[in-house]
């Protein structure tokens, strides 16, 4: 099969490792910057132009859609849906997982355990929506953050209301989630691939630091999930229509909780951390499903 990978940066770790994936497969892999991509829309008959060369015998797409290029990169995965070709990643589920507001409306309703979590259009109102989380300490996470920039912690409630000030005076929209101290500055990452955990790790943050994320100085180690976390995992991956997926979750009280779901997740962490070869299986998942 002739399988495009949608990526800014052919040096990436991921993108090399799906490559090579493929190639060990025996597929043409080809990486598309979609930045780079023209759309052309004409009745009954979508194109895509890369680097003035039409794209043509395409047999399916796996979108390493950056958030800052959501858009236009969202863009690009219709317009091959339009054309009949078969994306590991549908346009509609990254525009959702992408919306945090959003996303996490759509696991609320489906019953997921959540983080309690406010957002309000008054900017003037910061007490209120702190004693909504119930208090501080609490997480103020910009909606457009990612990699855990953007996230902070407020230890004290004068402290949120400061940075909830500051935010919303630069515009920003911002939620404020209550804070799961349990948790001990660790979370989970579980990657799902086409309804099947494929791989879970669990990230730990360095010391005087509350995010786990290994952009930030996070450690990744081995863990075995329980039959709950394993099927909040699947849960919401299969409500937010995800083939592929990397869930976020936190081990507090009350069971599992779920903080993000990731439609383009790293693999280089999870593939070192067990040792599995993820990029293989979301090859094995795009050749059972495309044409």
């Amino acid at each position: 099969m002739k399988i495009v990978i949608l990526s800014t940066n052919n040096k990436l770790y991921s993108t090399g490792r799906l490559k090579e994936a493929g190639e060990q497969r025996g597929h043409e892999m080809l990486v598309v910057d979609h930045t780079k991509c023209d759309i052309v829309i004409e009745r009954r008959k979508p194109k895509i132009f890369y680097q003035g060369k039409e794209l043509t015998d395409v047999d399916a797409v796996i979108p390493r859609i950056g958030a800052s290029v959501t858009f236009y990169g969202t863009a690009v995965v219709r317009q091959f849906e339009m054309m009949k070709v078969f994306t590991a990643t549908e346009s509609q589920a990254l525009v959702r997982s992408r919306d945090k507001l959003r996303s996490l409306q759509i696991l609320s309703r489906a019953g997921l355990n959540l983080p309690k979590t406010a957002f309000t259009n008054i900017s003037k109102d910061a007490k209120r929506i702190i004693d909504q989380v119930g208090g501080a300490p609490c997480v103020l996470k910009l909606l457009e953050g990612t990699q855990g920039v953007g996230v902070v912690l407020a230890e004290t409630r004068s402290a949120a209301e400061s940075v909830l000030d500051a935010f919303q005076g630069l515009k920003a929209r911002v939620i404020v989630q209550e804070f799961i101290e349990e948790a001990k500055g660790a979370d989970l990452r579980v990657i799902v691939v086409d309804g099947v955990v494929v791989g879970a790790m669990k990230r730990q943050a360095k010391e005087g630091e509350f995010r786990s994320n290994l952009h930030r100085g996070g450690t990744a180690s081995l863990v075995e999930l329980t039959e709950d976390e394993e099927n909040a995992a699947l849960k919401a991956a299969r409500v937010l229509k995800l083939g592929i997926a990397g869930v976020d979750m936190l081990q507090s009280n009350s069971g599992p909780m779920i903080l993000e779901v990731n439609s383009s997740p790293g693999l280089e962490g999870i593939e070192n951390a067990t040792k599995k070869d993820i990029a293989k299986q979301i090859i094995r998942y795009v050749e059972r499903h495309a044409d």
